[in-house]
């Protein structure tokens, strides 16, 4: 691999790194404590310690950071829903996640954390390498804000939080930790969609968790931007896309300069896929492209009525 090659994939180890060190980090806690994974625990009539009383302990779900409990806002959501009550602890919990991904980007929760892209990630080289084709899109994006919707409702109508008991991120999180079996046949079914039906198929369109991070994205500072000047409309951006390549396009088209949707992980697949360096990841969000040129036109329009002179 040249040095060129190596500069051009940073964002994708980088990813690598935290999504792998994420997995570790919950598994840290039990082996310190001497127990085991995949729900062994240790046993004997002598006293142990337990993982608990460590300065973190939990799940993607709940966790505790020295003392201090942070839960998963969706989650939290679905508890109030079933239970039909509040807790201010809840919120407290769920604040710290909130704040974090709402300033960074709600999505880049499921770029760079969530366990399940992860795998989806080794399902595209699988299928890439066994020469299997799918549909790039089968189902409309935003169709997963609906499904984040209906599992409130549902999980208020049945008194149970719904998606916890399906979640494929409980699969593979709290599988690995716990054991647990929640979810196993909805991870079953997201591989066999991603090899014999269309490309990530949960992730752009139905993962409830998505959805509501899909809403938190339409904020955020941590965006993909573009100069327009050194793109050569070659479309290697929209091929890597791990969101959805629709999202890109207000920006190819010169609409806009940063990738404003909030489907965006902001994962940097398309940035080291782009053989010109037009994309880049960076902080701030400027108002769309359109919004400006809009704005200065109302400027000269303004200064034209009091007889005033526009420069160039």
């Amino acid at each position: 691999m040249s040095k060129n090659d190596k500069h051009k994939t940073r964002w994708t180890v980088a990813r690598r790194v935290v999504q792998v060190g994420m997995l570790v980090l919950f598994c840290l806690p039990l082996l310190a404590a001497g127990w085991g994974l995949l729900g062994q625990v240790s046993g004997g009539d002598a006293a142990v310690a337990t993982p608990a009383e460590g300065v973190f302990y939990g799940s993607l779900s709940s966790s505790s950071v020295a003392g201090v409990t942070v839960l998963d806002p969706f989650a939290a959501l679905q508890v109030i829903a079933a239970s039909k009550s509040f807790d201010v602890a809840w919120l407290a919990g769920a604040l710290p996640v909130l704040v974090v991904y709402g300033l960074i980007r709600g999505r880049a929760f499921c770029g760079w954390v969530c366990p399940v892209n992860l795998l989806c990630e080794a399902v595209d080289w699988l299928r890439a390498k066994l020469g299997l084709r799918v549909a790039e899109r089968v189902l409309p994006r935003r169709a997963k804000i609906g499904v984040a919707a209906g599992v409130l409702v549902l999980s208020a109508l049945v008194s149970v939080p719904v998606f916890e008991l399906l979640s494929p991120i409980s699969a593979i999180n709290k599988g690995i930790l716990f054991g647990s079996v929640a979810g196993v046949l909805t991870l079953a079914a997201i591989v066999v969609a991603e090899c014999a039906w269309g490309r990530r198929v949960w992730c752009r369109a139905v993962c409830p968790l998505g959805g509501f991070y899909e809403v938190l994205g339409r904020v955020g500072l941590v965006n993909v931007r573009i100069d327009h000047a050194k793109c050569v409309r070659c479309d290697a951006c929209a091929h890597a896309c791990l969101a959805d390549p629709e999202i890109l396009a207000p920006a190819l088209a010169g609409d806009d300069v940063i990738v404003r949707a909030g489907d965006c992980m902001a994962c940097g697949s398309c940035v080291d896929a782009c053989p010109a360096g037009a994309l880049k990841l960076g902080v701030g969000r400027p108002r769309a492209a359109g919004a400006q040129a809009k704005g200065n036109t109302c400027d000269a329009v303004g200064a034209e009525g009091k007889g005033g002179e526009v420069s160039a």
